[in-house]
Parts: C-alpha cells; structure tokens; sequence
C-alpha cells in the first residue's frame, strides 16, 4: 500500500512543514490535485507550488492534472519536478500525444478516469502507462462521499490490466478514501491510495491517519 495524501487539503500556508510532518507519519507520495476551472469546476495548484516545495522535499509527487489541455501545460509539471504525472482520458487534448510527452522526459505517466467513463477507453493505453487512477468521485472537489460501486470498478480496472498482460500496474483510488473502505479497495487490487478530507482531520493527526490506512493492509 502507498499512501498518497492530497495536498489539496494541506495548509497551503506552510506547505513545506506539511510534507516534513506527512514524511515523518509515514506517507508515501504527496499527490497535487491540479484543476483549472474548466475541465472541473474549482481552481487549485499550478506548477509553482510543486516547484517550490520540490526544492524542500525529497518525496515522490504524483501530479493529477484534471485539465482540459494536459499537453499545453505538461512540460511545467515536468520542470518542476513532479515524479508522476497524469492526466485524465476524457481530456480535450490526445492523451496519447500527453503520454509520449510525459516518458520522454523520463517520467512517470499515468491515466485516470472517472466514474461513468467505460473501461475499454483504457486498454490501448495501458503499454504507455505506470498507473491507471479509478476516480470514487467525479472529480472536482474535496470532501465529496466516495461512489458505491467504485470497489467493484477498482477490480475490473485490475483484471484488464493483468489480462493484457500489465499485472505490475499500479492501481490509484482517489475519492472518499478511509479506514472504511480501504480494505475492499485493497483487496480488489487498488495498491496507492489518495486521501484528503479524511486523512488531515484524522483524530490522530497524520501518523494515526497512516497507521488506520496500514491496518486495512492486513
């Protein structure tokens, strides 16, 4: 299980006490959820924070960019250090143009879809890609309830990889994700977790969100 908490649920006014404090809980990836006001209705983190904190963080950055033009705006992420980047399959631009653009800068790619998205938009894709993110919420906002069905989605999206022959694929669930769900999720063959909401106002600060997340491993 990696843990990867959203940093749209940061304080964005100490962002590098906030990825200290998230290393030292135990978190894995710091995922920047990117939003431009037109793919999805809310605006977030450009390439600028990522930047900045890059240069006080040593931590895996997975960019989820939930934009209309990934391709137009890539070559940003890419500089300012993001590990990983994806973008969503419904996007204007020709994800696979995004993709090609993404590994050649030797960097990690990735693919999300969202809720009513059908899966076989996927299976082309899935040569050029490190990981494939199963949105449990339509994406958009923080602090949505995670989609009952999304479990079920997470094992079809494992299965189609592992029947083209992409078993090591890496399987993102973003979207309502705690301690109630995490376990399913797990089992189904989701493997990085992004929590927001729940996982900053945990009772138990960010060592006791990790841990709860850890204990669904078992």
């Amino acid at each position: 299980m990696l843990i990867a908490p959203s940093m749209l649920c940061a304080d964005f006014s100490c962002l590098g006490e906030e990825a200290r404090a998230l290393e030292q809980a135990g978190a894995d990836w710091l995922h920047w959820d990117v939003m431009d006001g037109h793919f999805v209705p809310n605006l977030t983190h450009g390439p600028l924070p990522v930047k900045a904190l890059r240069e006080h963080s040593d931590m895996f950055f997975n960019a989820h960019l939930m934009i209309s033009h990934p391709v137009q705006y890539v070559d940003g992420f890419i500089e300012a250090g993001a590990d990983l980047i994806c973008a969503h399959i419904e996007a204007e631009d020709d994800v696979t143009e995004f993709l090609e653009r993404v590994r050649g800068a030797d960097r990690q790619s990735g693919i999300a879809i969202s809720p009513d998205t059908p899966l076989d938009d996927l299976r082309s894709l899935l040569p050029m890609l490190d990981l494939v993110l199963v949105m449990s919420v339509f994406p958009g906002f923080a602090g949505q309830s995670f989609i009952e069905g999304s479990i079920e989605r997470v094992a079809e999206v494992r299965a189609l990889c592992e029947a083209e022959g992409w078993g090591a694929m890496h399987v993102q669930i973003d979207g309502g994700v705690s301690d109630q769900n995490a376990g399913a999720l797990a089992a189904a063959g989701a493997d990085v977790f992004v929590s927001g909401s729940w996982f900053f106002k945990h009772s138990g600060g960010y060592a006791g969100a990790v841990a709860a997340l850890r204990a669904c491993e078992a």
